[in-house]
């Protein structure tokens, strides 16, 4: 069995799967998930992470989050994978 690859082998896909995750994690392309979920707490505060996906942006790696508000209100909310800040005007 071949061993994973990251995305950036396969540019027909935008969002890594599960093996592309950790493998972009222990090669220190990306944070680990929660360490960004922890250093964005005051943003997460306001509503629960309902998913988690670990995509191409370019030439970088994004984490894009999906927050249900205390409203009600599905969000999103781009992170940069490599130092887990908030991407503005995603």
């Amino acid at each position: 069995m071949a061993s994973p690859t990251l995305a950036a082998d396969a540019p027909h896909r935008a969002c890594l799967n599960k093996a592309e995750q950790r493998a972009a994690v222990a090669g220190h392309l990306a944070m680990p998930l929660a360490e960004v979920v922890k250093r964005l707490h005051g943003h997460i505060r306001r509503g629960e992470l309902l998913r988690a996906r670990l995509c191409h942006r370019g030439e970088s790696l994004v984490y894009v989050l999906t927050l249900l508000k205390r409203s009600g209100k599905v969000t999103r909310a781009s992170v940069d994978a490599a130092n887990g800040e908030l991407i503005k005007g995603h």
